[in-house]
């Protein structure tokens, strides 16, 4: 448990950046025009490091101060670039280099586009973790994992694939979705000693529980009963209503309340489901609408009588319950939807990423020095956190927007024709204070969802074999659900095939606090993700990995050689809970009065959708470059 690791984070490695050591040669650090350019070292390669990533140190501290209001010091002291652009964008996730490319479309390959981004790292939460174990190369996903029912996407959407050659038909061939199934590997639940009573590694999964799982189980009778009950009864537990009368009842009864007052089951019975709903929502089934839950899938609704086609009430449904069910879940780069912001920014910034194919970009090295480079007409700088945007006059009639940000310890300002605002929609207030007071409340109103994905890289994954399990959920544990990484093999990069190779290990954790609404809870999560050091998560990494797979050979201190925390304090955008929120008419929902423009500031991000996937950061992407002025 205690085996020490290789650590390459924030603290001990290249993204230290702070030192003279890293700034280009015949730099100070205490001149008035010292240059902090970490980007340009050689050594600089963020996939690599290790450790806490995410919303590493360093991306967030300004954005704190700003808050906190002790940044105005610094805000005076800002020095002119003398730098002009047609066009700024703040934040470089897949929104904002979505807006960078449309914007190009648009406007010809001329436009002067400058991005910035607080993280030293660009993609937002789609990013890029790797690793090295013995000479073997694994690439894996530390947010964003994948282009999700793509047949839903807007034709825009779908346009950007496109134009960055994505060819979604790859992915089938790609995407070896019977690796694990021909090892003999399957799903399995552990169920911990602390909720249940004992460790136990139970075959099977939530979708297969039958008499002879529940009887594998640590469970006490009754609540082994309890829960076989709710996957085989077929009882309406709403007689007498139509369909719609059921379905208005169930958009505000959570999924919990559903199993406890109407199902009737013991409190003791709802541990084994809590934690379902973690993946898709960033909350346990206390805040999660039974509704919602029926449209997923989950046991208790067999003999509701429920009619799939018939509108729903109110806000109704969550946009997720709309995705195609008919399309497998492939369509997967080995780094997830990390190789759609490296294709964006190959479209932008080509000699930043070599190659000219979705294949050979999974491999190839990005060079971090050529994303700011002088005379470049797109720019990407990192490390570069937005504190104020405004414009130089009234926002009705100004030519001109002045955007100051901190980098180095030092403010520095450009200015642009216009400006794109790409990032978290609470920042937005802060950064611009011209909002609107109606626009500012709106913009309030998206708390992103809380989330960790840690990746653990492995010398081996034979325990997994030994045990015959390939993912394993676990209601009660501290991480709620633990995989083998995606098998995919997409040009010259080959995932692991045998149990004796190298592999990534992902553990998923949801951070939140049931009773709550759901916002509070991800209020709550987030501070616990700010305030949780990397240590706590190692202990209960090797904690949990070991339990679960000791009956298999694995032993912590030998297996392990890294691990990368990807804490993500922003992660989803936060979609309408009819818990909660509304019913709106729908030019009156928050994410909509947030998203208007100002002057020459638009606002993008997949907070502008109110919905957590790639199309909408695209989507809202375009929406936004089309309201610039001048806009087609």
């Amino acid at each position: 448990m205690d085996q020490s690791i290789t650590r390459r984070d924030f603290l001990d490695g290249i993204a230290v950046a702070i030192g003279a050591s890293l700034l280009p040669a015949g730099c100070g650090t205490t001149e008035a025009d010292a240059t902090y350019a970490p980007e340009r070292d050689p050594r600089y390669y963020p996939p690599a490091l290790t450790g806490m990533r995410g919303s590493h140190p360093g991306s967030f501290e300004v954005a704190h101060q700003l808050r906190d209001g002790t940044l105005g010091d610094t805000i005076k002291r800002a020095r002119d670039t003398h730098e002009r652009y047609d066009l700024v964008i703040v934040g470089a996730g897949i929104s904002g280099l979505a807006a960078a490319h449309f914007y190009r479309k648009t406007r010809g390959d001329g436009a002067r586009i400058l991005l910035l981004d607080n993280h030293d790292d660009f993609g937002g939460h789609a990013k890029r973790n790797e690793f090295v174990v013995a000479d073997r190369r694994l690439i894996s996903y530390g947010g964003t994992e994948s282009i999700e029912s793509p047949a839903q996407y807007s034709s825009v959407a779908k346009g950007v694939l496109d134009d960055l050659g994505i060819d979604l038909q790859r992915f089938y061939t790609a995407f070896d979705r019977h690796r694990y199934e021909k090892l003999g590997l399957g799903d399995g639940v552990f169920f911990d000693r602390e909720t249940f009573g004992a460790d136990r590694l139970v075959h099977g999964g939530a979708d297969a529980v039958d008499r002879a799982f529940v009887a594998g189980s640590p469970m006490t009778p009754a609540v082994r009963a309890d829960v076989l009950r709710v996957y085989t009864d077929r009882k309406d537990y709403l007689p007498g209503l139509t369909s719609a009368e059921k379905k208005a009842r169930l958009a505000r009864l959570s999924y919990r309340d559903f199993l406890l007052n109407l199902v009737k089951v013991s409190p003791e019975s709802t541990a084994f489901f809590q934690t379902r709903t973690h993946d898709l929502y960033g909350v346990g089934i206390d805040a999660v609408p039974a509704l919602d839950c029926w449209g997923l899938e989950y046991p208790g609704f067999a003999g509701m009588r429920l009619k799939a086609g018939e509108p729903s009430p109110g806000i109704g449904l969550t946009p997720k319950l709309e995705m195609n069910e008919a399309e497998p879940y492939i369509f997967h780069f080995p780094d997830g939807n990390a190789s759609v912001a490296r294709l964006l920014v190959r479209s932008l910034l080509p000699h930043a990423l070599a190659g000219s194919t979705m294949e050979d970009s999974v491999t190839a090295r990005l060079d971090y020095a050529n994303l700011d480079a002088d005379g470049a007409t797109t720019r990407l700088r990192l490390n570069s956190t937005v504190v104020k945007v405004r414009h130089l006059g009234d926002p009705a009639s100004a030519r001109e927007v002045e955007v100051t940000y901190v980098r180095g310890g030092h403010a520095f300002t450009v200015r642009a024709a216009a400006c794109v605002l790409a990032g978290w929609h609470v920042m937005v207030p802060y950064i611009c204070p011209e909002i609107p007071e109606q626009q500012r409340q709106a913009l309030s109103y998206a708390v992103k969802v809380p989330l960790v994905y840690t990746n653990v890289a492995l010398r081996d994954w034979k325990a997994f074999k030994t045990l015959g399990v390939s993912e394993v959920t676990a209601p009660g544990s501290y991480f709620y659900r633990m995989s083998l990484d995606f098998p995919v093999d997409l040009g010259d990069y080959r995932s692991p095939h045998s149990p004796d190779e190298p592999a990534v290990v992902k553990l998923f954790r949801t951070p939140c606090r049931p009773g709550l609404p759901a916002r509070d809870q991800h209020r709550a999560g987030r501070e616990e993700l700010l305030t949780t050091p990397f240590e706590t998560f190692e202990r209960n990494v090797r904690d949990e990995m070991g339990r679960i797979l000791g009956a298999g050979g694995f032993d912590p201190a030998r297996d392990i050689t890294a691990i990368t925390v990807n804490r993500w304090a922003h992660g989803y955008a936060y979609e309408y809970n009819s818990l909660w929120d509304g019913p709106w008419a729908e030019d009156q929902q928050p994410c909509v009065l947030a998203r208007k423009p100002l002057g020459r500031i638009t606002i993008a991000n997949s907070d502008a959708g109110a919905f957590a996937y790639t199309n909408s950061a695209i989507d809202q992407a375009w929406r936004a470059v089309q309201e610039l002025p001048g806009g087609s």
